[in-house]
């Protein structure tokens, strides 16, 4: 996966680009999330245990709704952030941008047990690194994606190219596709212009950078810049 950039649109018609979050991430804001929980439920269970028998059920109530709420309350009421994934910048949304909600969140959180089969996370990793959004199996049923809270870093502009007479005579839908790519890039990293632009090798002859150059020096001749 050479970008994590995902392009949605809102129900109000506005293209957002969200950056998905990968396993590692992910699995760093789980454990910080865990440790927590292991917090508050051991600091709660010594004061219920000073109850004796009432105390021990009161504990295990909250260790269920430590356990099942604290993940659903904190994505809903906190803008779709836990404290350990405030901790790493991410945040849950729908997957089409918009904020989560009840309901998503809690078949996510729910499919966590389906999540974690065979042993630590198995199911839940396969998914995430089959999935070009990173997406375990309970953000498909739910809808829902993990992306960075923070606005994408700026790309620096496209270089300046010299104009590029193409080697061969293109047809329109050719011509628009070039033309598109040099629009894109400065929205694309390094690597994923690389990989695109290699993608019409036998036009440019080039490899990596400069077959992006060679691309962006075909754009602006057809764009008249002489």
């Amino acid at each position: 996966m050479l970008d994590t950039l995902r392009q949605v649109e809102t129900p109000e018609g506005v293209a957002l680009h969200l950056r998905c979050a990968g396993v590692v991430p992910r699995a760093l804001a789980w454990l910080l999330d865990l440790m927590v929980r292991v917090a508050v439920i051991v600091a709660l269970s010594a004061v219920l245990g000073l109850l004796g028998g009432a105390g021990v059920g009161a504990g295990l109530v909250l260790m269920f709704l430590v356990y099942w709420a604290y993940p659903i309350a904190f994505e809903v009421f906190r803008d779709g952030q836990t404290p350990g994934k405030r901790a790493f910048g991410l945040k849950v949304v729908n997957d089409n941008g918009t904020p989560v909600t009840w309901l998503p969140s809690v078949v996510r959180n729910l499919l966590r047990t389906v999540d974690m089969l065979p042993v630590l996370y198995g199911f839940g990793v396969a998914a995430s690194l089959g999935d070009r959004a990173g997406r375990r199996l309970g953000d498909h049923v739910a809808g829902t994606v993990v992306i960075y809270a923070g606005r994408a870093p700026a790309r620096p502009p496209a270089a300046v190219v010299a104009p590029q007479r193409p080697p061969l005579a293109l047809q329109l839908d050719e011509q628009r596709a070039i033309i598109a790519f040099a629009e894109r890039a400065p929205q694309m990293t390094a690597e994923r212009q690389a990989e695109l632009a290699e993608q019409l090798a036998p036009l440019t002859g080039q490899r990596g950078d400069a077959a992006v150059s060679a691309l962006l020096g075909m754009a602006n001749y057809l764009l008249g810049r002489r």
